[in-house]
Formats: C-alpha cells, sequence, structure tokens
C-alpha cells in the first residue's frame, strides 16, 4: 500500500496486541485519507469493542493521537515520505518532530508508543529511487532523538517496507536476494534495526501476486490448501504468503541478519474496483489468514508466533489510484465504519460482524441521478468523464460492484459527486442533465452511497480527487 501525502492526511495503523482471546499477533491499519473522517474517538471506542489492543499509524495527526491517549492500545507512530528529506538533513528537525508528535504524548495517561515509522515503503520500484538516499539519516535522526528524549528500549524506529525491496527470479524461496539497487541502503538499515533489536517490518499482499499477474494461480493466493505447492529444497508452500515471507528470510540470511524479528506491517484484501476485489474473496483471504495466525504455526523457514497487521480498517476515498482502482476499498469497514462481512478475529471460524463505529450521522435520503430523458451518447460521456475526474468512481470499472450501462455509471458518478459535496443543491445540476430523487437508485451489490457528517477533521474534496481519480478513469470509461 501506497499512502501519498495530499491534503489533509490523517492516516494510522492499528498495531497489535497478543490477547488470549484472538489471534496470535493479530493487529490492523487504521487510514485517514478520506473526504470525510470518522471520529477519531468513536473509532478508538470500536477497536476497544473489538478487542484490537494495537495500532499503527502512518502520520501523528493531534485528533487521533488526542483520542487514543489512555486507551491501552500500543500505537505506531508514522512519518510521511515528504518528510524524510527533511529529517535526513537535519538532526535538529528530527529532534523537533519527535518532540511534537511522540514527547508530547508519551507519559502517563498519555500514547502508548511502540514505534516510529520512518516512511512508508520508501524504496517502491515505483519512486525510481526518490527516498533511498534520505531513508536510512532520517532513521538514523529520529533513533537518536529518540534516544536522547530517553525512549530507548521503549520507542525504537523502524522502516516499513514493500516485498518488493527483495527478489527471487525462480519464485523459489532459496534464491531470495535484496535487490541490487538498494543493497547498500538496506545494509545500513539492517545493522541499525540489529542494534536496536529492532524488527523488520514489511508489507505482504497476495492479492498484488495475483491482481498483476495473468498466469499467477488464483488459489496460490489462499490457506486453502488447494494450490499445487511450490517445492524448494525440504520446505512446500501452498501459498504465497508463506513464500513470500520466507523469500525474506533467506534475502536476510545471505547478508548476515536472519536472526531479525519479522513483523508484516500490512496484510489485506481489497473489495472493489478490481474483477479480483469483492467481498467474497476477501472474507476468505482473512478467514485463511486469521485461522492460520490461531494455530501459530508460522511458515516452513520460521514456525510459530507471526505478528500480523490487516490492512486496513476502512476504505478511504483520497488514496492514489495509480497502483489500481482498488486502492481505495481495503478496509474490513466501510467509509462509515460499518462492517463489510462477518470475521473471526480469534482464528476459530465463529464469524460474525466486527462492532461498528458507533454514533454516525448520515445526510438526507436523497441521490441525485442522470435525468431520463437525456440519452445522447456523446453528451452522457463527457459529463461522466467530468464527474469522475472530480470524485471517486473507482466502483466503475469493469468486473468492479457498479457493472452497470452508461446511463447507470453517469447516475453513480453524479451522485458520487453530489455526497462529496455534502448534498448541495448546486452540485446536482451538470448542465439541466441531473435531478435528485429521493427514491434509491442503488442495485445489487452496486450502491449509491449517502455520504455521512464529517467529524471535523478538516475534509476536503478537490484537487486531489481531480488528480487522482480523474485521468485514471476517464482511460476506462470510455
Amino acid at each position: 500500500m501506497v499512502p501519498v501525502s495530499i491534503l489533509v492526511v490523517c492516516v494510522i495503523s492499528l498495531s497489535w496486541v497478543i490477547l488470549t482471546d484472538h489471534a496470535q499477533g493479530l493487529g490492523v491499519n487504521w487510514g485517514g485519507m478520506t473526504s470525510h473522517p470518522l471520529d477519531p474517538t468513536s473509532v478508538v471506542k470500536m477497536l476497544k469493542d473489538n478487542g484490537i489492543k494495537k495500532v499503527k499509524l502512518f502520520d501523528a495527526e493531534p485528533d487521533t493521537m488526542n483520542a487514543l491517549a489512555g486507551s491501552g492500545i500500543s500505537v505506531v507512530v508514522g512519518i510521511p515520505n515528504d518528510k524524510l528529506a527533511s529529517l535526513s538533513s537535519s538532526y535538529k528537525h528530527a529532534q523537533e518532530w519527535v518532540k511534537e508528535n511522540i514527547t508530547k504524548y508519551d507519559h502517563n495517561g498519555g500514547v502508548d508508543i511502540s514505534y516510529v515509522a520512518v516512511g512508508n515503503e520508501p524504496f517502491l520500484t515505483s519512486y525510481n529511487g526518490s527516498f533511498v538516499k534520505t531513508t536510512f539519516p532520517a532513521m538514523r535522526n529520529i533513533q537518536k532523538a529518540l534516544d536522547e528524549a530517553g525512549t530507548r528500549h521503549k520507542i525504537k524506529a523502524i522502516v516499513p517496507f514493500n516485498a518488493d525491496v527483495y527478489e527471487a527470479a525462480s519464485g523459489k524461496p532459496s534464491h531470495g536476494q535484496f535487490r541490487k539497487d538498494i543493497k547498500s541502503e538496506m545494509l545500513k538499515i539492517l545493522g541499525l534495526l540489529k542494534s536496536n533489536k529492532s524488527p523488520f517490518f514489511v508489507n505482504i499482499y497476495p492479492f498484488l501476486s495475483l491482481q498483476q499477474s495473468s498466469d499467477f494461480p488464483k488459489e496460490f493466493a489462499f490457506f486453502d490448501g488447494t494450490s499445487k505447492p511450490v517445492r524448494d529444497n525440504n520446505n512446500e508452500y501452498d501459498n504465497v504468503f508463506d513464500a513470500n515471507h520466507d523469500t525474506l528470510i533467506w534475502s536476510l540470511k545471505k547478508v548476515g541478519y536472519q536472526d531479525l524479528e519479522i513483523v508484516i506491517g500490512e496484510a489485506g484484501w481489497p473489495t472493489d474496483g478490481d474483477k479480483n476485489a469483492n467481498k467474497i474473496l476477501a472474507k476468505k483471504f482473512y478467514d485463511g489468514l486469521l485461522k492460520k495466525l490461531a494455530k501459530g504455526d508460522g511458515t516452513p523457514l520460521r514456525k510459530g508466533y507471526l505478528e500480523v497487521y490487516l490492512f486496513g480498517l476502512t476504505d478511504e476515498d483520497l488514496k492514489s489510484i495509480a497502483p489500481g482502482d482498488f486502492e481505495r476499498h481495503w478496509g474490513i469497514l466501510g467509509y462509515d465504519g460499518q462492517p463489510k462481512f462477518p470475521m473471526d478475529l480469534t482464528g476459530k471460524g465463529n464469524d460474525k460482524l466486527l462492532k461498528a463505529v458507533q454514533g454516525v450521522q448520515y445526510m438526507d435520503k436523497k441521490w441525485c441521478v442522470l435525468n431520463n430523458d437525456v440519452r445522447n451518447a456523446t453528451l452522457l460521456q463527457f459529463e461522466l468523464n467530468y464527474a469522475c475526474s472530480q470524485t471517486d468512481c473507482t466502483s466503475l470499472k469493469n468486473g468492479s460492484s457498479c457493472d452497470l450501462d452508461l446511463p447507470g455509471k453517469v447516475s453513480f458518478a453524479f451522485n458520487s459527486y453530489f455526497q462529496s459535496r455534502d448534498q448541495d443543491v448546486r452540485t446536482c445540476d451538470f448542465n439541466g442533465k441531473a435531478k435528485i430523487t429521493t427514491d434509491n437508485p442503488s442495485k445489487g451489490s452496486c450502491v449509491f452511497n449517502i455520504q455521512i457528517y464529517s467529524a471535523g477533521v478538516k475534509h476536503q474534496v478537490t484537487c486531489a480527487l481531480s488528480i487522482f481519480a480523474g485521468l485514471a478513469l476517464m482511460s476506462f470509461l470510455h
């Protein structure tokens, strides 16, 4: 996953705790790249209601941090990639950041902070090396500032990496090695992690393995044991999660750091925006993962306990869709804090809906749709492209939840735009082609949402959506 700092970003991820009634090592990421944020206090209550005791944040948004204070939830606080250059160039900046975002909350009755995540997947190949030279010095400065502030042995600096920092050309874990273009920087980071007894955070996404390759065997993305196993020396792998994890172990072993603890910083399955992104497959993935964690059998190369953070908590309509339209649909909860499907965090298979975020208020039951008398396909396409350049239309892609004809797509786009602008009647016009209705236009799996009232943490729906949504969506809606 690639959280990008745009406008207001209150990104948070939930860490884990060992609970007697939960799968070992289970956590969850809580992201806040949304136009209408939920009330952080209500979200924290929901986390406690569901027994989630650890949180990993992508930022240190004050309202969220204040809501977590005194909650007993352990927190990983994140630093966005766009701050790495400043933190790497000046130790004073690192001191100031730690004082403002860590020391301020690190006291009795404050926030229980476990790690500071320096950047987020900073070595992604798609970043073209933008953060390769600044990540380690930023991490070193932050760790030094943490130590100076008296947090040593309690709060440690880590870097959450994407699994693309290592590779195995043959597909066998034993052939794993770190990418040559980043190896020297990786060794510096590994050395600092080892000296501080800090874990290696890595994000593993079986969904992306399936989504990025038409030849990838679908069942290998899940945990059913129905896939043809991959044999590697004396080990067998029947799922890509285990194979990916052990590829990392081999990569670490080859550079002398095989004893580092490994934490899975992100693992999840989206529910929309791609032919393989739906609630059925998401439930299948989570059921398998949670049962695996409950068994505590680890992977072929590292038996026992696994620490995993689910990604993510809620859908986020301001995320970049550069990797794919599914990026806005990773939540196990919807945009409104409602659970999407039954699951059992204990991994025992006793599925039920998670407890929802309470106190969420919806706007009026009205929708903006296309006037029935508009039939000109060229005009419809123009209005569709315009609306989707200004709002979230990721549910419209072929194979997604909204398999609609052109007029239906236009109505969906009109409503998305209308709701994102808080149902302002002036935003349901589109040159006289739109109208407001009290009849719910939802069809089957395609839900025409009603927006919620924001928590007041500043919601903005502007050029971020235009840049991220519009250009990408125009290409497939023609």
